[in-house]
């Protein structure tokens, strides 16, 4: 089954799930091919009469006798039927056929209307008239599954009872003040910014949340656009085997494979990690590759890391002397969280702060490099500090500065653990966080680890004691 049509068509026969949130929308005209054009009606028939999904026997019985068809296109939809029925059982993940049939129906609708009229302005045999056109395209632009009009307030209470009292699944830290501060995790369709100065560890973050989240069985996609995948796979090899990236360069093969093997056993979680040039890629590129590992490898992320927004590019805008930063920036923030939204996952992605938030030991929004649009966009924006001292404790201070999960005024500021060699954060002692987030000496860090022996594994996810 190499063609969207034919997977469309076996699953309109076979998934009655599939077929009952796409039939109403799905048009005999979208398919190119005239054999799956009569496949697909003899169904839609089939299903309005008799109310039921038609058998492979119904169908082939339905074309022999048919009036309409020629000897030589039943022929064609006999076999395709029965190349259908072959690939019967094997399995579809029905979400993501939906998004893509709904993309199909857009793109095939749009098409149509282009070539209707493009024959209307060629005055070519048609009935319709120059004025139609607008309708016509408008017709095709609104395309779509989306069914809903919208809440009744007071007829759907009820859905809003249960909308107030249902768990909404979130993927949480291994850091128990990152948890507090988002009530448990990040939900999914969110967009959620580290904002830190050149060096200060927004790599380092990323990293480590991605192998917490590899620890926890979750599937995660890391995509770098400043950094090799190699770099990247050999910072999580760092954090998940607890070896420090020198180590990682003169380890022996057996030794590797060994704590590697270890790790395996422990978690089911898997990683892709996809390079792109700086600058090179949109969240068009994101989407066409989301769709590729579903099609290609049945990967379908729990999380998205982007590494890192600022050297994105817009689908939407070109960069030049007629869009300024502001607007470009919060373009790319804008199509990242359509992105979240589409493929109902959390992104987690990271900024530059401004130059003179470089040496700022208190950055705020104002900070935030080229554009304060990407705040406004983001769900849930952070800062990562450091300083000469928190570097000499091994610590990175913390600051809130935008949280729809909670009130961001609660732990605004706290510090968490940094081993640069390992690529790994750690929790720290609550009553030092007590000290930061009351605004006690806030300048001054505390330290709070005694000894380094003292923070090893003290993470939940904090790596494999091999």
């Amino acid at each position: 089954m190499n063609r969207l049509e034919h997977s469309i068509l076996k699953n309109l026969i076979y998934n009655e799930d599939y077929t009952r949130k796409v039939m109403p929308f799905i048009n005999q005209e979208y398919f190119s091919d005239s054999t799956e054009k009569f496949i697909f009606k003899e169904v839609k028939d089939f299903i309005e009469k008799y109310k039921v999904m038609p058998t492979k026997e119904a169908l082939v019985i339905n074309f022999v006798e048919s009036k309409t068809l020629t000897e030589e296109q039943v022929r064609g939809c006999v076999e395709l039927v029965n190349e259908i029925h072959q690939h019967k059982d094997e399995p579809t993940e029905t979400q993501w056929l939906t998004e893509q049939t709904e993309k199909f129906c857009q793109d095939r609708a749009l098409y149509n209307a282009i070539m209707e009229s493009v024959s209307i302005l060629d005055d070519k045999k048609t009935n319709k008239s120059k004025g139609e056109i607008p309708k016509i395209l408008s017709d095709a632009l609104g395309v779509s599954f989306d069914n809903n009009v919208g809440h009744d307030y007071i007829n759907d209470y009820e859905k809003r009872f249960e909308f107030y009292h249902q768990k909404e699944e979130r993927i949480p830290f291994d850091l128990d003040y990152f948890n507090k501060i988002t009530k448990g995790g990040l939900p999914n369709k969110t967009l959620n910014i580290a904002l830190a100065g050149t060096g200060v560890g927004k790599s380092l973050f990323m990293c480590h949340v991605a192998a917490s989240c590899i620890s926890q069985g979750h599937d995660v996609l890391y995509i770098t656009l400043e950094m090799a995948e190699e770099k990247i796979a050999e910072r999580i090899d760092a954090n998940l085997l607890n070896i420090s990236i020198n180590d990682l360069h003169v380890i022996p093969k057996e030794d590797y494979s060994r704590r590697f093997s270890a790790l395996q056993s422990k978690t089911q979680g898997k990683l892709i990690i996809k390079e792109y040039p700086t600058a090179s890629a949109s969240a068009l590129h994101f989407r066409s590759l989301l769709n590729e590992l579903q099609l290609k490898k049945n990967f379908r992320p729990k999380i998205i890391f982007i590494d890192y927004l600022n050297i994105c590019c817009s689908s939407r805008l070109k960069m030049g002397s007629s869009v300024n930063s502001y607007t470009y920036i919060k373009s790319i923030a804008e199509e990242l969280r359509g992105l979240a939204v589409e493929f109902g996952v959390p992104i987690v992605s990271a900024t530059q702060t401004t130059r003179s938030g470089y040496t700022n030991t208190d950055i705020g929004l104002e900070d935030t490099s080229e554009s304060f649009g990407l705040p406004a966009t983001a769900d849930f924006m952070f800062a990562l500090i450091s300083t000469e001292e928190l570097e000499q404790l091994g610590q990175m201070m913390v600051k809130q500065l935008k949280n729809r999960y909670n009130d961001p005024g609660v732990n605004k500021k706290f510090v968490i653990g940094v081993d640069r060699t390992k690529m790994r954060l750690y929790d720290v002692e609550s009553n030092a966080q007590d000290l930061i987030d009351s605004g006690i000496d806030d300048d001054k860090p505390v330290n709070t680890f005694g000894n380094r022996e003292r923070r090893e594994f003290t993470s939940k996810f904090g790596g494999l004691k091999v």
